[in-house]
């Protein structure tokens, strides 16, 4: 069994050959360099290889836990494991995304390791939360999202994905919620931007919508969730066909740490919401949801209710602003200038479907 590092330093020629065995048989890892560090919810690093014998590849990404309190935050939520056990599981993801090739999880340090493709050989380019994307890059997002949720349409999924569960935040999270709510709101305000929320996004308005929304994505047709699919989450892969003309090509989803089971409109909602430019989306929202629809169809699922997939849609960003102001509030799981302009988008959003009046 694969163990988990404990260090950076630990990812040892050995351990590396290891890792990829089962994808690279033959292969065996001489050198380890570990570069591009960064500490977010979880550590990671770019690694790159030279090999004694046999082919793989020349980089890879590494995933591991993060410091505590990100640790605790995902234990809590249940997806501490959730992106090793997905990769263990090795079940078929019908969308763009990096190659999964060894995971290892050790509960008893609360340690996980994932490790993973570098896209950026294949001429991915992560798109970045801070600049919105193009309307055609969500459209192509959303085709991946609809090919993805077709694929285990309310269906039973197999023993090595039963560990996927839909949100639960049931009353004991209340309190903690509003209390990180407060925080969000006084960060908004020390940093001059208070603003961005509607005057009827109290925080306990915007509780009762974060945790009315996961009710609510618990229910209906249920499909496995990329869970987290905000533009950061994201990569394009260049198509030659639209060279010079401006974004656009295959949109891709990696960091599949938030990964469950739930209601379509999560991932839909969340996703389109995050990434455009607030008057893009005003601008076709609408078009973008009735064509992921079409792409639902041409999977082979059976047409929803357009108006109830639309009422479903238009409640999402209560979940997806108290996601952020969560994510302000705590301080260590994104960069503050990430958080404000996902929360500008979820906040417009929220206010234009009137959800402070139903909260």
């Amino acid at each position: 069994m694969l163990p988990v590092p404990r260090s950076w330093a630990d990812l040892t020629p050995a351990w590396m050959t290891d890792a990829l065995a089962p994808h690279f048989p033959g292969a065996v890892v001489a050198g380890v360099d570990v570069v591009d560090l960064a500490d977010g919810t979880n550590r990671r690093g770019r690694v790159r290889l030279t090999y004694r014998s046999g082919e793989g590849p020349e980089r890879l990404f590494v995933k591991r836990e993060g410091r505590l309190l990100p640790r605790l935050a995902l234990l809590a939520l249940g997806a501490l494991e959730a992106e090793a056990r997905l990769c263990l599981a090795a079940a078929p993801l019908p969308l763009e995304h990096p190659e999964l090739y060894a995971a290892a999880v050790d509960r008893r340090r609360l340690a996980v390791v994932v490790v993973m493709e570098d896209v950026t050989i294949r001429s991915g380019r992560p798109n970045h939360a801070t600049v919105p994307l193009a309307v055609a890059q969500v459209r192509s997002g959303l085709t991946a999202l609809a090919n993805l949720h077709a694929a285990w349409w309310d269906r039973p999924r197999p023993a090595s994905l039963a560990f996927l569960r839909p949100w639960r935040l049931g009353p004991a999270w209340a309190p903690v919620s509003w209390a990180s709510l407060v925080r969000a709101r006084h960060r908004l305000r020390s940093l001059g931007q208070a603003a961005l929320l509607p005057a009827d996004a109290d925080a306990a308005t915007l509780e009762r919508g974060f945790r009315r929304w996961a009710t609510i994505a618990a229910t209906g047709p249920q499909t496995v969730l990329h869970g987290d699919p905000h533009p950061g989450n994201t990569y394009t892969l260049p198509d030659p066909h639209l060279a010079g003309t401006g974004p656009g090509g295959t949109v891709g989803f990696y960091d599949w740490q938030l990964v469950r089971a739930g209601s379509w409109a999560h991932d839909v909602g969340y996703f389109l919401v995050s990434s455009l430019a607030v008057i893009d989306r005003r601008d076709h929202e609408r078009a973008l949801v009735h064509g992921y629809l079409d792409d639902l169809r041409r999977a082979g699922v059976p047409d929803p209710d357009r108006a109830r997939a639309w009422d479903l849609y238009r409640q999402t960003p209560a979940f997806g602003l108290g996601t952020w102001l969560h994510t302000l509030a705590g301080a260590v799981f994104q960069p503050v200038d990430v958080c404000l302009a996902t929360i500008e988008r979820f906040a417009a959003a929220y206010a234009d479907h009137g959800l402070g009046r139903t909260g």
